[in-house]
């Protein structure tokens, strides 16, 4: 998976020796997408990859990632384990905007008439007659 943003927070560096006698580390940080509503999103590098992507606050990143989630004494618990960060420039997201009209230039379907270039001009459209609500059937030919 894949998500684009800025750095907010770097955590202190954690590191240890396993069972096995290996040292390792794990880096953390949080990361804030950008979006209407965005998200602040944590995780982190575990062994070489700590050193292979050193980012810092500020940053702008594509992150790519995998979601792993594990039981403990009844609980679950869920890491977000980045193995990949690109920096890149927060002006292009990597989103394309839409265009305009999603229809212009497009031929029409086999076997029907093209539409015309330009819609005919037109008045505005006739309004609609009123519904009179005090009518003597007490206005109970409502839907419902």
């Amino acid at each position: 998976m894949e998500v684009q943003g800025r750095i907010i927070h770097k955590l202190p560096l954690t590191s240890g020796t396993s069972a096995a006698g290996r040292d390792w580390q794990k880096q953390e940080y949080v990361l804030e997408t950008v979006e209407a509503y965005p998200k602040k999103i944590h995780f982190d590098f575990f062994g070489e990859r700590v050193s292979q992507y050193p980012l810092e606050v500020g940053d702008f990143i594509e992150l790519s990632f995998d979601i792993e989630s594990r039981e403990y004494n009844g609980r679950w618990y869920t890491n977000i384990r980045g193995w990949k960060a690109e920096k890149r420039d927060p002006n292009q997201t990597g989103t394309v905007p839409p265009p305009a009209d999603p229809f212009a230039g497009n031929p029409a379907p086999v076997g029907q008439p093209a539409a015309p270039a330009q819609p005919a001009a037109q008045g505005p459209a006739p309004a609609a007659p009123a519904t009179d609500f005090n009518t003597p059937d007490g206005g109970e030919n409502l839907p419902f």
